[in-house]
């Protein structure tokens, strides 16, 4: 007879072999297959010949390929720039948002919304925006007085990444802005009552009341959309392909056309491990975080 423990640790088993399975089966064996590949010279398409193990070449091929630290060098940009000023616009409109007025509740829906339309909408959307010839980004500019001539932002290498970036900030905020939100219904008004009384400016109740607050949730926050920009893929395929001139090409896009476009399949593998590699540093990241939050609300 097996003891109660025993028993309810093989239950325990048994409830969890589907999620186990199906985890092995969508991860761990993709991953696998995709760090087999990228040791060798697979090709997608090929002569019907067995493919080459190479070793650690395509790895060496790909930290020496300037292409490559280029789009590295573009995705690190658009994550850190996109990241901050979502995370600025997202304080900001939850600051406002927290205050009473009349149509509180209708902004808040209205906030939600560019959060949920699907990716491929929204950057259709901004690429009609965008448009050189009829996109309302010239036609408010040029209303504005700020440009003589409508210009294409999304054909000219300076302003293409900088237009993505506006498109991908105008989805994202909303993120920010309902978990600062949400951080900011928990905080007691009788503590911004008394720090009046105290005479405290609005800047040091942001300081000492407010921003304690929302700093774990927000940290966590521009984690989890650090994580997702890195990987961003999507609304560049759909606004700019990677161009001009491979001045919109991200770590995700450059794995895609290596793989599929030039259907380099184990150099395009080698690629995307690497890629692997960097957002488990940034995943990495968030695990320490959330452990070092969850520590801190156990001390007090």
């Amino acid at each position: 007879m097996l003891s109660l423990p025993q028993r309810e640790r093989r239950q325990a088993w048994v409830l969890l072999a589907p999620m186990l399975l199906m985890m092995f089966l969508l991860t761990a064996w993709p991953l696998g297959r995709t760090l087999w590949l990228s040791f060798t010279d697979t090709a997608l398409v090929g002569d019907g010949t067995a493919p080459s193990w190479v070793g650690a070449d395509n790895f060496i091929y790909a930290v020496t390929d300037p292409d490559f630290r280029a789009a590295l060098w573009r995705t690190l940009y658009f994550t850190l720039v996109s990241v901050a000023i979502e995370g600025v616009i997202g304080v900001l409109v939850a600051l406002l948002l927290n205050q009473k007025f009349v149509g509180r509740n209708a902004l808040r829906v209205l906030v939600i919304l560019p959060w949920a339309l699907p990716t491929i909408v929204n950057a259709t959307m901004w690429r009609l925006n965008f448009n050189p010839d009829y996109g309302s980004i010239n036609a408010l500019l040029s209303q504005l007085g700020l440009i003589d001539h409508y210009r294409s932002w999304l054909g000219d290498p300076l302003s293409a990444l900088n237009a993505v970036m506006l498109a991908d900030i105008w989805k994202n905020y909303p993120l920010i802005t309902l978990l600062t939100l949400a951080a900011l219904q928990s905080v007691p008004e009788d503590l911004y009552e008394a720090a009046r009384l105290d005479g405290a400016s609005p800047w040091r109740r942001f300081r000492k009341i407010t921003f304690p607050a929302i700093a774990a949730p927000l940290a966590v926050a521009l984690i989890l959309r650090t994580i997702d920009a890195f990987k961003v893929f999507d609304i560049i395929y759909v606004m700019t392909r990677g161009g001009p001139m491979d001045s919109t090409k991200t770590v995700s896009f450059f794995v895609y056309q290596e793989s599929f476009s030039y259907l380099r399949a184990g150099s395009g593998a080698a690629y995307a491990i690497l890629m692997t590699v960097l957002c488990a540093i940034l995943i990495l990241l968030y695990m320490v975080l959330l452990l070092r939050q969850y520590r801190g609300e156990k001390s007090t």
